[in-house]
């Protein structure tokens, strides 16, 4: 029998798909099914046309079966098949679909369920096969073809008796290397494996002998093994039944069987669209926080299908980096895949898609915020850190997006609440929000710089994480409320009489200042009286955009750039320790150096800064104990 070559165009391409296309080999399997799907759908369209032909549902389905002694896996349908001219014109010739020729001829301009459009997915076959056998008996015809290939070499045709109407392709798998274990594509589980991870949602019964046991008939207690044929996939997706069909225990259970997390989901949103861009998608909320969220390793995004064929398993550009914690999946018809229907092409249909999932999420959050508060705080404990991060990323490009969503401590509630809830109930005379940085609650409760701010009856919210500020710092104000730290030189709060008395005081002890100031050299842009202290005797405050808190942050990152905030030493005039430092600049300033250098260390302190000598501050406590 003649050996027929393929094309030399063709011949390049296959050596490509071989080597280069396909990413994983066990995409083989997904393509075959995939264009055995087709196979069987070309009869349905056909019979919605042609009255001669029924199309019963339960007659139709895809067999999986392997050999392991002769080394082969058999994919079989019963399908529409092909004819020798068929067989010729669309294995014969690589990236000739048959499926897009149907489409065209059939007049679905959408592609409406048509899965292969591309002519290629049939080569990946070759990825994992020496020889591939294809026989076929095409729909009304009474004779079947058997085409065979070796790969480049070329390929033989040749009529065969007895050929069922539909397709049964028969690899004979390569032989194991040091790197590839071929015959994996034989074992059971690894085939079962497959099938449900790209082709569960394929329509038609996937079916397989699989491996059961039952109970000996002569001993109930010994098991024997037996063999019985198995549908392996779902077929109908959950996506694409009605939502009043569906119970919040049926979500739950995709989330488990999807492996999304191993805790249940907080919240479900199901999107049904079918408009310019039609497609289905089921996102979760988790509950809890992966445990590798914030490593390198956790990848996001979503698992992407496309007429219910994984196409991939993470597609990040379907997610905003704020909401990567989101898990789920979308299937859509009009999405442009590339080649090897791995790789997404950047397009319109995407970028739509992205864009409504983003909404989406969005506006379920403010839902849970607003209607079921006690969930929300707890997704928020979670993954609050997140949403800060997305309205400091991208130069606050979603700012507006997310500022309603953010949540801080509330000096005042003792709880989480939100920017609107802090706005809402603002005094008349409130000229800023204010806030306060540290390590923790109850650190930040205990700063002196809080006095002030608080005695006035005003509500702090408290920054206990590094991106909090850097966020606000973005935000700049909320509700023509604008932002101010409570360490900030100027509160807004001052009244007429204390300004005037700090102008007095900071004129008449104006020489102590400056000789504290020329002390401390370079460690503090000035040193001031406070209008802030009440009960403590010393606080840093700062100017510029750089905070305190900020410099900690910038400066315990790998490129540390030692970066200062501008520091304000503030002396509280009213607390009995000023006395000593009147008493020691009139008698002995050197005495008032080293009050300076431990009220200054003291103020360190108090804001979690490092000391510069630890060794000269413990001896300057101990100067002043004898």
């Amino acid at each position: 029998m003649a050996k027929k070559q393929f094309k030399a165009e063709s011949k390049r391409l296959l050596e490509m798909m071989i080597n280069s296309i396909y990413s994983q080999k066990e995409i083989f399997l997904r393509e075959l099914i995939s264009n055995s799907s087709d196979a069987i759908d070309k009869i349905y369209y056909k019979a919605l046309t042609d009255d001669s032909l029924s199309f019963d549902k339960d007659s139709y389905f895809i067999k999986i079966s392997a050999n392991k002694e002769n080394g082969t896996l058999k994919i079989s349908d019963t399908g529409i098949g092909m004819t020798k001219e068929e067989l010729e014109n669309n294995l014969g010739t690589i990236a000739k679909s048959g499926s897009l020729s149907f489409k065209k001829e059939t007049e679905l301009k959408d592609g409406h369920d048509i899965i292969g459009q591309f002519g290629v997915g049939f080569y990946s076959a070759f990825m994992v096969a020496d020889v591939v056998t294809v026989i076929s008996r095409a729909l009304g015809n009474d004779k079947g073809y058997k085409w065979e290939s070796t790969g480049t070499e070329g390929y033989t045709i040749e009529e065969v008796d007895g050929a069922p109407i539909g397709t049964e392709i028969t690899l004979k798998l390569k032989e194991n290397t040091e790197d590839e274990q071929f015959d994996e594509y034989l074992e059971e589980n690894r085939l079962k494996g497959i099938i449900k991870k790209y082709s569960d949602f394929i329509r038609y019964p996937i079916k397989m002998d699989v491996t059961k046991s039952k109970p000996k008939a002569d001993d109930e207690n010994e098991l024997e093994q037996y063999q019985e044929e198995d549908t392996i996939n779902s077929m109908v997706p959950i996506w694409k039944k009605n939502k009043n069909e569906l119970t919040t225990e049926d979500y739950e259970q995709f989330y488990t069987e999807k492996h999304y997390g191993f805790d249940k989901p907080l919240k479900h949103i199901h999107i049904s669209v079918d408009g310019a861009v039609r497609y289905n998608a089921i996102l979760y909320i988790p509950e809890k926080i992966p445990f590798d969220y914030y490593s390198k390793e956790y990848e996001k995004g979503l698992e992407l299908y496309s007429n219910g064929v994984l196409i991939m398993d993470k597609c990040a550009d379907l997610l905003p980096d704020f909401y990567s914690f989101v898990k789920g999946m979308v299937d859509s018809e009009d999405l442009s895949l590339n080649i090897s229907r791995e790789i997404l092409q950047q397009d319109r249909q995407l970028q739509f898609i992205a864009k409504n999932i983003k909404n989406k999420i969005t506006n379920q959050l403010k839902t849970l915020l607003k209607n079921e508060r006690e969930q929300y705080d707890q997704f928020y404990k979670e993954f609050g850190r997140q949403l800060k991060y997305g309205v400091y990323s991208d130069f606050g490009a979603n700012k507006d997006l997310l500022q309603d969503l953010l949540m801080f401590y509330s000096s005042k509630e003792k709880k989480l609440v939100t920017l609107d809830e802090y706005v809402s109930r603002m005094p008349e005379d409130q000229k800023y929000i204010y806030f306060a940085s540290g390590e923790s609650y109850e650190r930040i409760e205990k700063m002196p710089q809080t006095e002030l701010v608080a005695d006035s009856g005003y509500e702090i919210l408290y920054f206990n994480e590094d991106i909090d500020e850097f966020a606000i710092r973005m935000l700049t104000n909320y509700k023509e409320k604008e932002f101010k730290s409570v360490a900030s030189g100027d509160l807004g709060i001052d009244t007429d009489d204390k300004k005037n008395d700090s102008d007095e005081n900071e004129n008449e002890y104006k020489e102590i200042f400056t000789f504290m100031k020329n002390v401390l050299t370079d460690q503090v842009k000035d040193v001031k009286v406070s209008k802030r202290l009440k009960n403590h005797p010393v606080c840093l405050s700062t100017e510029g955009e750089v905070s305190i808190e900020m410099e900690k942050i910038l400066n315990a990152m790998p490129d540390n750039q030692n970066v200062k905030a501008d520091k304000i030493l503030e002396i509280n005039v009213n607390h009995e320790v000023f006395t000593s430092l009147k008493n020691a600049y009139e008698k002995d300033q050197e005495t008032l150096k080293l009050y300076t250098n431990l009220l200054y260390n003291q103020a360190l302190l108090i804001e979690g800064l490092p000391i510069q000598d630890p060794v000269e501050f413990t001896n300057n406590i101990c100067k002043v104990m004898v």
